[in-house]
């Protein structure tokens, strides 16, 4: 008897599938636009953290046209602790294109689906495949691993992307693209880890190269990123009143839009204030960003920004960093 692997795939997954909010069993799911911001934020970002981000978005804004009408500021609101604000940003750009290009509904073709504003290649194949059935491969790290190791491929992983893409062609089960597509995922994030994989419960185990080796952990051979390391100064700026200084922050970035104390990298800002003694650190993807903080009273400060009640800061949008700096310094 021939052996299918994505028969073998989809019977281990309607057993053992994990129960997400997002997430149908059985085929495309019937919402497209819950498939799609639940892509928009499980990018770089793992479901458990996402899960209750997601949960508190869809309570404010259920449809695409609640999104659609929604200020950057409010989608910003909603996302804070999740990162990556560029992913809020175009979440907000293709809400408003679906409403005005589309007249509400997402697109079904896969080639109007990449051109969608925050889709790159993978996440455009898993919404087609999820939203839609659409057999489209689709190709993330724990497909990159699970590929590797099932045809033990042990060249460098930026060497041999077209061949990891060809075997996970063959192996798409086209009448259950969707499926297909969340099964694999969770064969990646349950079974086919990358430390300490469970090869006893793979439905993949007998066909696989590497189940049970012991070298599995060493498949795939990649090379980490190098983190580069800044510091700087963030500075406390308050008033008589007890107000504090934030600003809008209008660089372009992963920070664009966000509110945040007056900060920098380089030098003094302000010559009068004081070193708390205090310090907080962030990780922004391959920087390791670190800042000392700084206090300063004075009644008016010189910029583009405004003085707020501490305990009214938290309706104004701040990345996790500025988020830290606030719960340093101001214990709110």
């Amino acid at each position: 008897m021939t052996v299918i692997p994505a028969k073998l795939l989809l019977n281990w997954y309607a057993c053992n599938g994990r129960d997400l909010p997002w997430r149908v069993k059985g085929g495309a799911h019937p919402n497209p636009y819950i498939v799609f911001v639940s892509e928009m934020m499980l990018q770089q970002t793992t479901v458990k953290t996402v899960i209750p981000y997601f949960e508190r978005f869809m309570a404010r804004f259920p449809t695409v046209k609640d999104l659609a009408q929604a200020t950057e500021d409010e989608v910003f609101q909603y996302w804070q602790g999740l990162g990556y604000y560029t992913r809020a940003r175009s979440l907000l750009y293709t809400a408003r294109k679906v409403i005005e290009k589309y007249n509400g509904y997402f697109p079904q073709n896969i080639k109007e689906i990449a051109a969608l504003k925050g889709f790159g290649p993978y996440s455009a194949a898993s919404f087609a495949a999820l939203a839609y059935n659409l057999p489209t491969t689709v190709i993330d790290g724990n497909v990159q691993r699970i590929m590797c190791r099932m045809y033990r491929l042990t060249a460098p992983l930026e060497q041999i992307q077209s061949q990891i893409r060809a075997y996970a062609e063959v192996l798409i089960d086209k009448q259950n693209a969707a499926d297909y597509a969340s099964a694999i995922m969770d064969l990646g994030a349950m079974i086919c880890t990358p430390k300490k994989p469970q090869c006893p419960l793979c439905p993949w185990q007998k066909i696989c190269l590497c189940a049970n080796a012991a070298d599995v952990e060493q498949i795939p051979q990649k090379s980490k990123p190098v983190k580069r390391e800044v510091s700087g100064k963030v500075y406390i700026i308050a008033n008589k009143k007890g107000e504090v200084y934030i600003r809008k922050r209008i660089e372009k970035g992963l920070l664009h839009g966000l509110y945040e104390f007056l900060w920098t990298e380089q030098g003094d800002l302000i010559k009068s204030a004081t070193d708390s003694g205090l310090s907080v650190s962030h990780i922004f993807t391959h920087i390791k960003m670190m800042l000392e903080i700084m206090t300063v009273q004075i009644d008016t400060y010189d910029g583009d920004g405004i003085f707020v009640k501490p305990e009214e800061l938290d309706i104004y949008p701040m990345s996790t960093l500025m988020r830290k700096v606030r719960m340093k310094a101001l214990k709110k």
